[in-house]
């Protein structure tokens, strides 16, 4: 199976829980990938998928973000897919991996958080992001990579002071998987 194939079986089957907007990103997603065979890639110019995930610490009520490189915002881990990546999840537990020097991260069962569509600068148009939570293991060491200019644990309530509404919203879906529901 592709990975146009495995996002095109994670977006049918993704639970959004009754919301109108998750619902409508939904299906502008599926409608991008029928229209666009190249739409998991950077070179698409009409915008393309990209996998992410909210390292969370549940023991501790924390999540770890970082302060990206290139747009100087706290943000999830998470970035393009890339051709060794055999499916969306494989993708963001990768990224989550490399940018927050983790080991042993796991994923939230039951796929997808909340998907979050965010323009970008030319050539490309969106990004159109798949968010997952990945679950840090206990005692672990988050160690910064090249693309981060700081990684930082922020409580949860901290997040919306320092981070966009996107980010928020990813860390309110998660707590809510986290506590059984989506």
């Amino acid at each position: 199976m592709s990975l146009h194939e495995d996002a095109v079986l994670v977006l049918k089957s993704y639970e959004y829980g009754g919301d109108t907007a998750q619902e409508e990103l939904r299906r502008a997603y599926l409608d991008h990938l029928a229209l666009h065979p190249d739409g998991m890639w950077k070179a698409c110019g009409a915008g393309h998928l990209t996998a992410s995930a909210l390292v969370v610490d549940p023991e501790r009520g924390r999540v770890l973000l970082t302060l990206h490189r290139k747009l100087r915002m706290w943000l999830q881990m998470g970035g393009h897919c890339e051709p060794g990546d055999a499916t969306l999840a494989e993708a963001a537990l990768r990224e989550a991996t490399e940018e927050s020097g983790i080991a042993g991260l796991t994923l939230l069962a039951g796929g997808p958080v909340t998907l979050d569509r965010h323009p970008i600068p030319a050539p490309c148009n969106w990004h159109l992001d798949v968010q997952y939570a990945a679950l840090a293991p206990s005692g672990s060491t988050e160690r910064i990579s090249d693309e981060s200019l700081d990684l930082r644990w922020f409580a949860y309530d901290e997040v919306a002071g320092v981070a966009d509404s996107s980010v928020a919203r990813l860390v309110a879906r998660t707590r809510a998987a986290l506590d059984g529901g989506r």
